[in-house]
């Protein structure tokens, strides 16, 4: 039998002027009391936590720099996998019994989720959630994977179905592909029946990332002699016939993000996931704001005929829940079919969580990393 320990919680008291001041001052690892079986609410449910991602919105949210802002102090952590260690006593057992191993609803619980359960994130040994706040995970799935599936997941399905109107056959260009969602756009435009091309600045990476499904990688570290980016466009032209990509999947803004839509056939759809290469747009310390805003070039849009959208996920299923649930349904589906697997390369202990999170930062991590509290029982 594994050996139990005492549960343990990392607590943000404040928000940090940056990602890095959160890490070393204001995120501390504390000792966890387990919870009290008799205080559960009829519909709640007590998760031992095994795994906890550590994504790039996670690190925002330390320093208030995120759209979210969580209530302090809190345990952060968006998504979490465990086993149910208790049920309150509405809770249908047929559904959800003590054993059961499940992965957390971001949109439900934990930091993103809005709701009462939002300072009950996934650092922790630990978490009280709603039974709705949680699903089975699939038999096929580890716990690190788990807690890497449902955001990474929903996010290229979003913008690839409900935004980009991805057809089988086009050719999608990923940026950033080695991060988390990039990853999981791999995969997902694959099974919509893609072809994908991927980009990245490290060839080690990149090797990882077409063994993962991409059908071309293309490095977009400066070249010698070269200051910035390259011009990749030529690239992904010669790799398209001359044309250019129907579809550019972006997360990573800035310069790249340039080049991506000079990268468009006349007519492409660029989708915004995000802008990793800024993490200035908000100011630090929760102040927020949006003074160092992304930019894009309007003639290229102009001259190129391009259509550029958005792609708010969370926001758009948060004003029609309804829309989430063939997305929620295909990817438990696929997932319980083998057709799609989280990849994570990085998994720490509690105790080191900053270098965890400094991975994650410096671009160490490829695809998804975890923390693995200990193991605990009630």
């Amino acid at each position: 039998m594994p050996e139990m320990h005492q549960g343990q919680k990392l607590v943000l008291s404040q928000y940090g002027e940056n990602r890095e001041d959160a890490i070393e001052n204001n995120l501390k690892l504390e000792t966890a009391p387990n919870p009290e079986v008799g205080k559960l609410q009829p519909h709640e449910v007590i998760v031992g936590i095994r795994s906890a991602s550590v994504s790039f919105i996670d690190l925002l949210m330390l320093s208030g720099q995120y759209q979210t802002m969580v209530p302090l102090p809190c345990v952060p952590g968006m998504e979490y996998s465990g086993v149910i260690l208790a049920t309150g006593r509405d809770v249908d057992v047929n559904k959800l019994a003590v054993g059961d191993r499940v992965v957390s609803d971001f949109l439900v619980t934990g930091p993103r989720s809005k709701s009462a359960y939002q300072a009950e994130g996934g650092w922790q040994s630990f978490a009280i959630a709603p039974e709705y706040g949680v699903h089975k995970l699939p038999e096929n799935l580890s716990f690190d994977e788990g807690c890497n599936l449902l955001l990474n997941y929903e996010t290229p399905y979003y913008a690839f179905i409900n935004r980009a109107k991805l057809q089988a056959g086009e050719t999608v260009l990923i940026t950033g592909a080695s991060g988390a969602a990039g990853m999981a756009a791999i995969q997902v435009a694959k099974l919509l029946g893609a072809k994908v091309i991927a980009t990245g600045r490290s060839d080690e990476k990149l090797a990882q990332v077409k063994k993962f499904g991409a059908d071309h990688v293309i490095n977009t570290s400066p070249r010698p002699g070269e200051a910035g980016i390259p011009k990749f466009r030529e690239e992904v032209k010669a790799l398209t016939g001359g044309r250019g990509v129907e579809v550019v999947f972006d997360t990573v803004g800035g310069d790249v993000s340039e080049e991506a839509m000079r990268s468009l056939d006349f007519g492409g759809r660029l989708v915004i996931i995000g802008w990793a290469q800024n993490t200035k747009v908000a100011k630090g310390g929760g102040k927020r704001g949006s003074d160092n805003t992304d930019r894009l070039p309007t003639n290229i849009m102009q001259m190129k005929g391009l259509f550029v959208m958005g792609s708010p996920m969370v926001i758009h299923s948060g004003r029609d829940p309804s829309i989430r649930v063939p997305r929620l349904e295909s990817i438990f589906k696929w997932a319980t079919d083998g057709l799609l697997t989280p990849f994570v390369s990085h998994s720490f202990t509690m105790e080191d969580y900053k270098r965890a999170m400094y991975a994650k930062i410096s671009g160490e991590v490829n695809g998804g990393c975890v923390l693995n509290p200990k193991l605990v029982s009630l």
